[in-house]
């Protein structure tokens, strides 16, 4: 069952069992590591379902929270449907570039096809906190260089545990 509630003209928030949801397993790995997901081609809600099992899954990281699904429109390329958004706090072990060789590989198994900047797309994934580490690689910025700008990173993230937020203070969550 999935929930809604508009918080404008532009915006509304999803809620269902995954999202906004809280892992209560102890972390076994040593980063904590903030996603952006989102999409805006198909059935999005089930994607990012499917997506939050399917992370599950996965032996190179743990599922922490996820924050709530946020209905916005989309920037840059307007000429398209709708967004639909969340944050997925996991925790992995693994790198910096080799965790984003992963969320491309996921990307490509939920049907993500790279045609030009800002065009539909079945699932984005962005890596927008890695602890609190700050790294300028040519493929990767983190934290992600406009996250700040974004409501369909910052409601969600408000969503999310006081105590992931105090974490990230510092960067005015």
């Amino acid at each position: 069952m999935t929930l809604s509630r508009k918080l404008d003209k532009q915006h509304t928030i999803f809620i269902n069992p995954m999202f906004p949801h809280r892992v209560r397993d102890e972390k076994k790995f040593r980063y904590s590591v903030v996603l952006g997901v989102g999409g805006n081609v198909g059935d999005i809600g089930r994607r990012l379902n499917h997506l939050w099992i399917y992370l599950g899954r996965l032996v190179q990281l743990q599922r922490v929270q996820s924050g709530v699904i946020l209905k916005n429109p989309p920037f840059g390329y307007t000429q398209q449907a709708d967004f639909y958004n969340t944050v997925i706090e996991i925790a992995t072990s693994l790198q910096p570039r080799v965790l984003l060789r992963l969320v491309w590989r996921i990307e490509k198994r939920f049907g993500r096809r790279r045609s030009f900047p800002n065009a539909p797309r079945t699932l984005d994934v962005d890596i927008l906190f890695f602890d609190n580490r700050s790294i300028h690689y040519p493929e990767l910025t983190i934290p992600h260089p406009h996250w700040g700008l974004r409501s369909s990173v910052k409601i969600p993230l408000r969503s999310m545990n006081r105590t992931f937020r105090r974490h990230y203070e510092n960067l005015n969550v």
